[in-house]
Formats: structure tokens, C-alpha cells, sequence
């Protein structure tokens, strides 16, 4: 008899889960929501650029398609420009001073709106290796295949503000760079006055040191953007992922990792996350984490996706 009123309990506990389960879904189907996918550092330059010579440049993200397809918007930071000029770090060697100077072929802006990755962060530390016309170059071919970027150099940094309304729900993306960017208390500014405007405020930054865990003043920044009125920060620059931290009910990423780049020199630097996160009026509804691997031959593929792969092979 206890035995069958412990299959009831557990039958009834189901289907409570379920019923929340399904109320969710029904509930945010019912009111305007927004889709965003945000990933870590994109680098088109040293071997990728060799590999998309060889391959075309779709063989880079095409493992990575199923998780682009199907997103209102996918976010990701350009960590370099977009130039005509010949790559001075195609045949560097690590330790060389070329080999962290980076320029992508024009054909990237294309690539990039071609596989879902329509919105890019140029507030970094190489967005500026080929100088102003670098940059002018950059902003000239993401205009032309109708990707839209946010955390131009060129900008002061209270007019970094891209606003971008998607299924009705007013978004502000704002970038803090340790490099391009002259003053925290501006930007929080920023924060607060897109906040105070009833917008979804996004904090895409550029921070911290790199292939360590997150620094005290990224956690002591972090926080302050989130007091002002920052919805989820978003961060880049370590190459490595770095802590999830909640603060004060908002969500704080502080570094993805790497998305595309040509790092294989420790295990931390192959493995990335990109995160998925579903958005109402009232800010941030749920949160999906996607690790995803760096391959050797230069494509980056989510780790269920090589998991399944190795599944079937063994």
C-alpha cells in the first residue's frame, strides 16, 4: 500500500512539473518575448583566414548553424577589422609582435549576417591594429551586408548606444572596453538613462586579463552596471570562461571564452559557451548555456552536437 501511494506521490509530483512546464511555455508564448544568442570572441584572421581560403568561410560557422538558425538576434565580438589590407599575421608565430595584429577579409561582414550573427561589438583591444581607416573600413562593410554593431571607437562613450526595438520589446546595447572606452562613471551613466527610458538594457564588455579567472574591479565594475539598471552583462577578452554570477537577480557573465579563434595550447582556451537567453519587456525570462569546442580544423561546433558525433562512432 505505501509502495502504491508513493507511485501516486510521484505521478502527481510529475505532473505538477509538467503543468509548470507547460504554463511557462503557454505564458511566454502568450506575450511578446525576444530570442538573443550571445557568444565570445570572433578572430577571421592567422589560420582561420587559411582555412577559409581553403575551405570557404561557411565551413567555419556551419557547425554552429542549429544553434545560430532560428534566433531573433545573435551578438558576438568582432575582435579585430575588416580591411582590404593583406594579413600581416597569416604566417606569424606566436611570441611575434604580427601575430596579435589582425585584419579579416571584407567577405566576413557577409559570413557573418549569412549564418545568423547580425550584431557585433567593436569595443575591444583590436578593433583599431589598422588604425582609423581600419575601422572606417569595418563599419563600411558590416553597413553594407546589414550587420548592425554597437561600442564604436569613434563614438563618445555616452553615444555608444545602439537601441534596437525587436518584437516590440526596447533593447539598448551598451559596450564597456578596457581599451576603447575613457570612463565608467560615463557609462554607467549610459546604463542608467537607457534604464530610465524603460529599456532592456544589454552590457556587452571587453575586460579583465586573460586565460584567468575574473578580476576583482571586472566583479566590482559588473556590479555597478547591474545597480544602475543593466538587465545581463555580457563579457569578452579572456579567452578562456570566466565566472556566472547572479547579482541582485541579474545575470553576470563574465567572459564566454573564445567563439572563433586559432587557440589549442591548453584546454581552457578550446572550450567556450555561448548563452541563449529569452527576453520580455520586463527583462530577462530564461537562460540557456551552450558550451561549444574549438576544433583544429578550425570550426567551432556545440559540445552536444560532438558528443552525439562520438556517440554514433562508438
Amino acid at each position: 500500500m505505501k509502495i502504491y501511494l508513493g507511485f501516486i506521490a510521484l505521478g502527481l509530483l510529475f505532473s505538477a512539473w509538467t503543468f509548470a512546464l507547460i504554463h511557462e511555455h503557454d505564458s511566454l508564448v502568450a506575450e511578446p518575448h525576444a530570442r538573443i544568442l550571445f557568444g565570445g570572441d570572433m578572430m577571421f584572421d592567422r589560420t582561420i583566414r587559411i582555412a577559409m581560403e581553403e575551405k570557404g568561410g561557411d565551413f567555419i560557422l556551419s557547425c554552429l548553424d542549429s544553434v545560430l538558425k532560428g534566433k531573433d538576434l545573435v551578438v558576438a565580438n568582432l575582435e579585430g577589422p575588416i580591411t582590404t589590407n593583406d594579413s600581416i599575421s597569416r604566417n606569424s608565430m606566436p611570441g611575434d609582435g604580427n601575430n596579435f595584429t589582425f585584419t579579416f577579409p571584407p567577405e566576413t561582414a557577409r559570413l557573418l549576417y549569412d549564418h545568423n550573427i547580425r550584431m557585433v561589438n567593436l569595443g575591444n583591444n583590436h578593433i583599431m591594429n589598422f588604425r582609423r581607416a581600419g575601422l572606417l573600413e569595418t563599419k563600411k562593410y558590416l553597413d553594407e551586408a546589414g550587420v548592425d554593431y554597437f561600442g564604436d571607437p569613434d563614438l563618445s562613450d555616452m553615444d555608444r548606444v545602439v537601441r534596437k526595438d525587436i518584437n516590440g520589446i526596447p533593447f539598448s546595447f551598451i559596450n564597456w572596453s578596457d581599451w576603447t572606452s575613457d570612463n565608467t562613471d560615463i557609462t554607467a551613466m549610459a546604463v542608467k538613462k537607457e534604464h530610465e527610458a524603460g529599456r532592456v538594457v544589454v552590457v556587452y564588455t571587453h575586460w579583465g586579463e586573460e586565460y584567468v579567472p575574473a578580476t576583482d574591479r571586472q566583479k566590482k565594475l559588473a556590479r555597478n552596471l547591474i545597480d544602475e539598471g543593466a538587465e545581463i552583462i555580457i563579457g569578452s577578452h579572456p579567452h578562456v570562461v570566466q565566472e556566472h554570477e547572479i547579482h541582485k537577480g541579474k545575470h553576470i557573465y563574465y567572459s564566454l571564452g573564445n567563439l572563433i579563434f586559432d587557440q589549442y595550447w591548453m584546454d581552457a582556451v578550446t572550450h567556450g559557451l555561448m548563452v541563449e537567453v529569452i527576453f520580455t519587456k520586463d527583462g530577462v525570462r530564461l537562460v540557456k548555456e551552450i558550451p561549444v569546442v574549438l576544433q583544429k580544423n578550425r570550426q567551432t561546433c556545440p559540445q552536444s552536437a560532438l558528443a552525439a558525433l562520438l556517440g554514433q562512432l562508438f
